[in-house]
């Protein structure tokens, strides 16, 4: 597989793809094309690498702005949510999930 390679631009839905899973990891390459998210508030922590685009997640007193190549480290519990994703180019995120 080639991180960069897109098969199909996602329209409404974001596109999520478990790329590697064990029992306290989740590795996903998502795909977003303007879509946002409800707030989340999640049991585990999440490491997120912006591969493309321009994103904007947003905690109750912070947002931060992701450009291509920006990492970001989403404590477990932290409520957030991303607010902006960008359409040209389209966010590649990269994305490590753990407990």
């Amino acid at each position: 597989m080639n991180i960069f390679e897109i098969e199909k631009i996602p329209e409404t839905e974001e596109i999520l793809e478990i790329l590697a899973q064990g029992d306290n990891v989740r590795i996903e390459r998502i795909l977003s094309n303007g879509q946002t998210t409800d707030w989340m508030i999640q049991d585990e922590k999440e490491f997120v690498v912006l591969l493309q685009g321009n994103a904007t997640i947003e905690f109750n007193d912070r947002e931060i702005h992701l450009s291509k190549g920006d990492t970001l480290m989403i404590n477990e519990k932290e409520k957030h949510r991303v607010s902006y994703t960008s359409e040209s180019p389209i966010c590649i995120w990269f994305c490590v999930f753990f407990s």
